[in-house]
């Protein structure tokens, strides 16, 4: 089986597990950190293009939020990875960068390129327009206030406080989402941010004045 194969099996194998994916995790999002994954290698001229896509392409599927648990996740990517027919060093390479890259793993010093590059994919997709637009996509499927300004923003969390502690999708902007710019890994995801972030906080500063009832004649 070539490289092609590969690829086109494993895109096969993401629709058929995340076609449905109502959570913002869905075959779109994936396609989307796939496309900017390669184009960051390209621009970085860094890194294998084979590697960088392939973990792109598989960076959710054991991901514990969409999963019935972490175990049964990481039992769906091992399944998988055994059945290929690539070289069992590039199966641990692949395997590595899924499971560093993730917010909560609050990993600083990725070990590879390829990771950094798929990581900044996978966080670019997670701000702008789309990344609001998957903020309350998955704050509704987790049964999320849209805003509860009775909240605080929870800092320092454990994994099980990001999880499953009480919050809201306003709130994710300040417990995540407006952090990722200033951890991105390379230059061209970073050149990238820059609207995408200025467009999250144009939508907060719209978000409250409507929130808080600020009409047109209370903003002259």
């Amino acid at each position: 089986m070539n490289k092609a194969n590969i690829i086109e099996a494993t895109e096969k194998f993401v629709q058929e597990v995340l076609g449905q994916d109502s959570t913002g995790h869905d075959w779109y999002h994936i396609d989307r950190v796939r496309k900017a994954a390669l184009y960051i290698a390209e621009k970085e001229g860094k890194g294998s293009p084979f590697l960088v896509e392939m973990a792109a392409l598989l960076h959710d599927i054991p991901d514990e939020k969409i999963n019935v648990s972490k175990e049964a996740g990481e039992g769906k990517l091992e399944v998988f990875l055994q059945a290929l027919a690539i070289d069992t060093t590039e199966k641990q390479r692949i395997k590595e960068i899924v499971y560093c890259i993730s917010f909560s793993a609050g990993i600083k010093e990725l070990p590879t390129v390829e990771a950094e590059i798929v990581q900044d994919a996978d966080r670019l997709d997670a701000i702008g327009a789309i990344g609001i637009a998957r903020t309350f996509a998955y704050g509704g499927h987790k049964g999320q206030a849209l805003y509860d300004p009775s909240l605080t923003v929870r800092e320092n969390m454990t994994i099980e406080e990001y999880r499953k502690g009480k919050s809201s999708s306003i709130h994710h902007f300040y417990e995540k989402l407006l952090k990722l710019k200033d951890r991105l890994n390379t230059e061209s995801a970073k050149k990238l941010a820059d609207k995408r972030h200025a467009f999250m906080e144009l939508f907060l500063n719209e978000f409250y004045n409507d929130w808080n009832g600020k009409y047109e004649d209370d903003l002259d």
